[in-house]
């Protein structure tokens, strides 16, 4: 399991929302995690190899010119 990113949480929180030490620690996830998606944009998952194996096929490089 991934530790919680406590320290990208608080910077986002106190510099980019400048809330109080009180406002973020009264913060529920759920609400940290919607400011976050409400500043930055939902996160879009990369592209597995599956996904990049199924692209290959449908749009293969062209050869020779």
């Amino acid at each position: 399991m991934t530790p919680f990113p406590w320290s990208e949480a608080m910077q986002f929180g106190f510099g980019v929302l400048r809330l109080s030490s009180d406002q973020f620690w009264r913060m529920t996830p759920r609400e940290l995690a919607s400011a976050i998606v409400a500043v930055r944009g939902r996160v879009v998952a990369p592209l597995d190899r599956g996904g990049l194996d199924d692209l290959l096929r449908r749009y293969p490089d062209q050869r020779g010119g």
